[in-house]
């Protein structure tokens, strides 16, 4: 199958997916005694129907962007990051202690700048850890990430008793210089919105991402591992290096997830602030089929249903939009190898009626 036909071949799987969620859902609606098209109406109205809607929509699709992107790079390489709750977390809290702690007088660009590089340090060093446990134990990763989630967890909320303002849960403010500056004042229609420019700098994660992935020497050793480690060890990959580097990365993604959050919305790190969005970065890449440009729509698609849960919630409970995005994925996994093995099937019959050929076996005359 050809790179257009593999294309075509997810928009179908994706197209069906979304129909059959549709349609699920028309069905609980029809349940709870409302009408379909009222609530998808009040939804659109509550989203793209305002500028205040829009923005709130692109503001819940930039962590799940940068999130996304985490898990959709480990999994290019072969690896199944679930650790990027505990990446974000440690991202967020390392990324408060710095814009805590710069002086007043601190330039603007280099506040930010200081403050969200810390945050990627932060996570890569939680991401390196399964990617050394990999390369030199074995130890797989899903394990390891998934208790480093806890563990950061804990040592952060026994650190946050040492530097959290007195009965609460939060640090104090970070230094006005670290903040992000928010998307109405660049753009009045979002004004009023918590849309940050944060949103321009995970678009640009994105275009970063792609590029290494699909033009540099590097992202092809890191997608031929993910197809086939043996084969790309013959190929002279070194494997272990590779699993260290995307694991490391992936983390590093996440953690300016936690920046997003300290520098660009709540100005502070506070406990359970992440909501699982870590874990939610995984349905992102698989909608998004761990591809840059796939992240960027299902970050968008699942931010725009976010925000409509909200709108709908008179109508209908808003848990509904969950078992959307559950009923979303599972229709996607289910409907990808089906697409491809029909249209598989119709690109061979096209390509023997083309050649003469028939399906029928030749057999010989007498």
């Amino acid at each position: 199958m050809s790179r257009r036909d593999a294309l075509l071949a997810e928009l179908l799987a994706t197209g069906i997916a979304l129909l059959v969620a549709m349609l699920v859902a028309s069905l609980l609606i029809l349940l709870y005694g409302e009408s379909p098209a009222r609530v998808y109406a009040l939804m659109l109205q509550g989203t793209f129907g305002s500028g205040y809607g829009l923005g709130q929509v692109l503001f819940k699709a930039t962590p799940l962007l940068l999130c996304g992107l985490s898990v959709a790079l480990a999994f290019r390489a072969g690896l199944f990051n679930i650790g990027a709750e505990g990446q974000v977390i440690a991202g967020a809290f390392a990324c408060a202690m710095v814009g805590i702690h710069l002086p007043a007088g601190t330039p603007a660009p280099l506040a930010i700048a200081a403050a969200a590089l810390t945050a990627f340090a932060a996570g890569a060093l939680v991401g390196f850890v399964p990617g050394l446990l990999r390369a030199w134990t074995g130890a797989h990763e899903v394990i390891n990430t998934l208790m480093l989630n806890f563990i950061v967890q804990a040592v952060l909320e026994h650190a946050g008793r040492r530097v959290f303002v007195l009965e609460s849960l939060h640090t104090a403010p970070v230094v006005d210089a670290a903040r992000l500056g928010r998307l109405g004042d660049l753009w009045p229609a979002l004004r009023g919105s918590a849309a940050n420019t944060a949103l321009l700098l995970a678009v640009l994660v994105a275009l970063l991402a792609w590029l290494l992935l699909f033009r540099t020497r590097a992202g092809l050793r890191l997608r031929a591992l993910g197809l086939s480690p043996p084969a790309a060890e013959c190929a002279g990959v070194r494997v272990g290096l590779t699993w260290i580097g995307a694991m490391t990365l992936a983390g590093g993604l996440a953690g300016l997830c936690g920046a997003n959050a300290v520098l660009g919305y709540k100005g502070y790190y506070e406990s359970g602030f992440s909501g699982g969005v870590g874990f939610m970065g995984i349905a992102v890449a698989l909608l998004g089929r761990n591809h840059p440009a796939g992240v960027v729509g299902a970050a968008l698609l699942f931010g725009f249903l976010s925000q409509g849960a909200l709108a709908i919630n008179a109508l209908v409970p808003k848990e509904l939009i969950e078992v959307l995005q559950a009923v979303i994925i599972l229709a996607l996994a289910a409907a990808s190898g089906e697409v491809r093995r029909v249209l598989a099937r119709a690109l061979g019959r096209r390509a023997r009626a083309r050649t003469g050929g028939t399906d029928a076996p030749a057999t010989e005359t007498p």
